[in-house]
């Protein structure tokens, strides 16, 4: 009966590890999309319209 004790304690505290890496690893890869997110590909950014129309948005080619 002893042995089952230590068993079933010990599964415990396994189940209780895995959680704790579970939600750390979730934690991680939550971080990691939040810092990827905003910049998108770096120094890609919105077009600036500059003028009324949809002719003048981009800069005229030589």
């Amino acid at each position: 009966m002893f042995a089952y004790e230590l068993h079933r304690a010990r599964h415990a505290d396994l189940v209780r590890e895995a959680e704790v890496d579970r939600l750390a690893g979730l934690v991680r890869t939550g971080r990691r999309a939040t810092v990827r997110r905003p910049g998108g590909n770096g120094s890609e950014g919105p077009v600036n319209s500059t003028g009324d129309g949809p002719r003048t948005r981009f800069a005229r080619a030589a």
